[in-house]
């Protein structure tokens, strides 16, 4: 298995930097970002990543800025934790301050108007896309544990998706309910192994 590259303390510094200017459009775009560069660097696989913003998600906080201090510290301890988040937060502050005071001169202006319109659809668009793609290893890998394994995750997926629709209960008890049944409800399931399914493409 080749080891995932330590990058250096200043390239994940410059990277996250670079990353916090470009965050427009929330939280769902600023993590779209993080994503990208965790696994197109291959700083985290699909797995690793996925866990970390499900640690993020279970405590209280921030999830985006918890979910950088969890890359930073996994890339380098603790200085990759400081560099990591400074280098988010920094153009994002001094940005949001200068946006701030420039907004109260133009927020009503018609276009302006019809801009920030034009960009709550496509956050929620990224949000979509965010989500579709980080289920996909999930779903693939409970699919090579057999068909009932991937039927309950789908279940589990199903019942989280509609109680945050309707909007009925907490998001932190949704969680804890999603945990509670998976743990009751795959420990009982043994794995079937799929040999088809754990062929993958060179």
């Amino acid at each position: 298995m080749t080891p995932r590259p330590r990058p250096g303390l200043g390239n994940i510094f410059v990277t996250f930097f670079v990353l916090g200017i470009q965050s427009f459009g929330g939280g769902s775009s600023t993590f779209f970002l993080v994503h990208q560069v965790c696994i197109n660097r291959h700083w985290l696989d699909e797995e690793a990543f996925l866990r970390d913003w499900a640690l993020a998600q279970i405590s209280p906080g921030i999830n985006l800025l918890k979910l950088i201090i969890l890359v930073g510290y996994q890339l380098r301890g603790w200085p990759g934790l400081m560099a990591a988040g400074s280098g988010l937060m920094l153009p994002s502050a001094v940005v949001t301050a200068l946006m701030t005071a420039a907004f109260s001169a133009i927020r009503s202006v018609p276009l302006v108007q019809a801009a920030l319109k034009g960009v709550l659809p496509a956050t929620i668009g990224l949000s979509l896309a965010m989500g579709v793609q980080m289920g996909q290893p999930l779903l693939a890998r409970a699919r090579r544990e057999g068909k009932i394994r991937l039927g309950l995750h789908i279940l589990i997926l199903a019942g989280a998706a509609l109680l945050m629709a309707a909007n009925a209960i907490s998001p932190v008890l949704v969680l804890l309910l999603a945990g509670a049944a998976a743990m009751l409800l795959l420990a009982v399931v043994p794995v079937q192994h799929n040999p088809g399914a754990e062929k993958s493409p060179e």
